[in-house]
């Protein structure tokens, strides 16, 4: 904002951030998330310098009070005047005939359901979307509406610029904020999987097995076989512990390992994992820290951390006598 004075336009102080701000590391660390930042460079087609500003913002958390209800995000945005400015964002809502197919071709898919369940959005979830004559991102300028009270006719300006890139941020975290953006909660579309997986509407059910008893009256009619059962016999207190056969031989080895925090890398990022660096490269100092440990006591070697060897009786005896 600019004030005129003696000396002509003067630029205001930009106010500081408000401590309850949110500041924004990394957004579109994970596939969904950079979708949908690419939707405010290819649908809203902005400013490549506001959008630099908005993203200057978000990181110096001058966005606040983030509000997703529904199909629309609301948010302020502290600027250099002195009340915030309003944002809003606004997609368009998926209808429910769209809704019921886009179920059905996730149920069709275990893939789908494992992935969700875990947090991460599947690869290729707009496939499902696509059969059913959408896209769930957005992707012509009809689909995302945005607002904000600042004065500048810039579309998107850099309010609502920052806004959308801590949305990308949350959306990282969060993959089903972008069913609700479209109009369905966690909870509904769970739901609605579960129940289509557990009717068998999603695909063709094997048939179930018959019966013990439905099997012998198909194959001998009148005769009843004696049906396969497992006889326990006569158990006492004594032998309760007693294995009922010698136990195989067991050997360990506590080798150090030729290749540290192989499990860690095999395991790979989690979608969700928002870190500068991978959990291999995290978590390594601490496992190998762990498995020395481990080591030490299994081999009862020297160190603090190894397990106190058990002393001799007569020992034991002597330290009692000394004390006396």
């Amino acid at each position: 904002m600019s004030r005129w004075n003696d000396w002509g336009w003067t630029s205001a102080p930009k106010r500081p951030p408000p401590e309850h701000g949110i500041k924004m590391k990394k957004a579109g660390v994970t596939w969904w998330g950079q979708r949908w930042l690419e939707a405010l460079e290819r649908v809203l087609a902005g400013d490549s310098k506001r959008l630099a500003r908005g993203r200057t913002y978000a990181r110096a958390g001058r966005t606040h009070d983030l509000v997703i209800r529904g199909g629309e995000v609301t948010a302020k945005v502290t600027g250099s005047r002195p009340r915030p400015y309003v944002i809003s964002l606004k997609l368009g809502q998926l209808d429910e005939d769209v809704w019921t197919k886009a179920i059905a071709g996730m149920g069709g898919k275990a893939q789908y359901s494992a992935e969700l369940l875990a947090g991460s959005m599947p690869q290729d979830i707009d496939v499902v979307f696509r059969a059913a004559g959408v896209s769930l991102f957005p992707q012509r300028r009809e689909d995302l509406v945005t607002s904000c009270s600042c004065p500048d006719w810039g579309d998107p300006c850099k309010h609502v610029a920052a806004t959308h890139y801590v949305l990308g941020e949350a959306l990282d975290r969060d993959p089903f904020l972008l069913f609700e953006l479209r109009g369905r909660t966690k909870e509904q579309v769970l739901g609605a999987l579960r129940a289509t997986r557990g009717s068998g509407k999603a695909g063709a059910r094997r048939p179930a097995s018959p019966s013990t008893k439905q099997r012998v009256k198909s194959e001998a009619p009148g005769v009843v076989p004696e049906v396969p059962g497992v006889r326990l016999g006569k158990l006492t207190s004594a032998d309760y512990d007693q294995p009922r056969a010698p136990l195989p031989a067991l050997s360990f080895s506590f080798d150090a390992p030729e290749l540290e925090g192989a499990v860690l890398r095999q395991l790979g990022t989690p979608s969700s994992w928002g870190g500068q660096e991978g959990p291999g490269e995290v978590l390594a100092p601490q496992v190998r820290a762990a498995a020395a440990v481990a080591r030490r006591i299994a081999l009862q070697e020297g160190g603090e951390d190894a397990a106190p060897k058990p002393r001799a009786k007569g020992a034991a005896r002597a330290s009692k006598r000394r004390g006396r």
